[in-house]
């Protein structure tokens, strides 16, 4: 079972909570994968929303590559969500931290990771969904700074209804797995 840490109410009127659990038992709209590239989803977030979700999402995740090729940073993807509770899987590229192609302490990794976040609200406003729910994008396996992550996702999620006053999306949940990244998002 899923716990809600924390929940504040935007300036903008959308709901923003920290919950700490299992992404997967979300019954949001969507949920937001922590993916790479290539959709290959061997670990992390990627592999357990793979597992319970079932084989479909990896099959359109693959279709997906496919007929539109490797995804960015700024333009998520988005399969069904299998047998998961969410109706959809949008699949974010975070940064992996200090990727030689990236900028290392420049600041580039805090704007790609600003991007997949903004990219994925996009998406959901796209498909009209009302509620979604991310990860940690990049702490895990791409070895991002929790403290610097989440305040680059908090502040992503504040600039993004600022700047999009006719969103849909009203419910906006920050789901943490385990208690140092839930410490580091309630620290923020």
């Amino acid at each position: 079972m899923n716990t809600v840490l924390k929940e504040r109410i935007l300036p903008t009127g959308q709901s923003l909570q920290i919950v700490q659990g299992d992404i997967t038992i979300e019954e949001v709209d969507a949920i937001v994968n922590a993916a790479n590239e290539h959709l290959q989803h061997g670990g992390g977030v990627a592999w357990a929303i793979s597992k319970r979700g079932g084989p479909d999402i990896q099959k359109e995740s693959d279709e997906w590559i496919r007929t539109k090729g490797t995804v960015s940073h700024a333009h998520p993807a988005w399969t069904s969500g299998g047998l998961l509770p969410a109706k959809y899987v949008i699949h974010a590229v975070g940064p992996v931290w200090g990727d030689p192609r990236g900028a290392g302490t420049s600041g580039d990794e805090n704007a790609k990771l600003s991007v997949a976040v903004t990219g994925s609200l996009r998406v959901a406003d796209e498909l009209g969904l009302k509620s979604i729910a991310f990860p940690a994008i990049s702490t895990g396996i791409f070895g991002f700074p929790k403290e610097r992550a989440a305040k680059v996702i908090l502040e992503s999620i504040g600039t993004y209804f600022r700047e999009n006053t006719s969103s849909g999306v009203k419910v906006i949940k920050l789901v943490l797995f385990d208690q140092p990244t839930a410490d580091a998002f309630l620290q923020v």
